[in-house]
């Protein structure tokens, strides 16, 4: 079982960026599809970015297009979300996520980092 733990959450002002990561033990990532989701108060989690083994397919919500950025390195079990022109409304909880096969129905979940974008 893979275990995740990200980082580089925090407060930021609108506008301004964050780095997340995500760093995976327990097994390598090679054979995963990782992706970023987040949970807004209130609100359900939505899948905001994923990228496929190879780094060949990914996939963005619509509201981050443009403004975020995943990538992964398999040699050091890491995948990173680059968070650019950020709102306030980008504020939620975000979790690492890693997906063997299930369609993101049955992902292994991390922790999750708190990022707050004030006004």
């Amino acid at each position: 079982q893979v275990q995740l733990v990200e980082s580089g959450g925090g407060l930021v002002q609108a506008g301004g960026s964050l780095r997340l990561s995500c760093a995976a033990s327990g097994r390598s990532l090679r054979s995963y599809a990782m992706g970023w989701f987040r949970q807004a108060p209130g609100k359900g989690r939505e899948r905001v970015a994923s990228i496929g083994f190879s780094s060949s397919n990914t996939y963005y919500a619509d509201s981050v297009k443009g403004r975020f950025t995943i990538s992964r390195d398999n040699a050091k079990n890491t995948v990173d979300l680059q968070m650019n022109s950020l709102k306030p409304d980008d504020t939620a909880l975000y979790y690492c996520a890693a997906d063997r096969g299930t369609g993101w129905s049955s992902p292994t979940w991390g922790q999750g980092t708190q990022v707050t974008v004030s006004s």
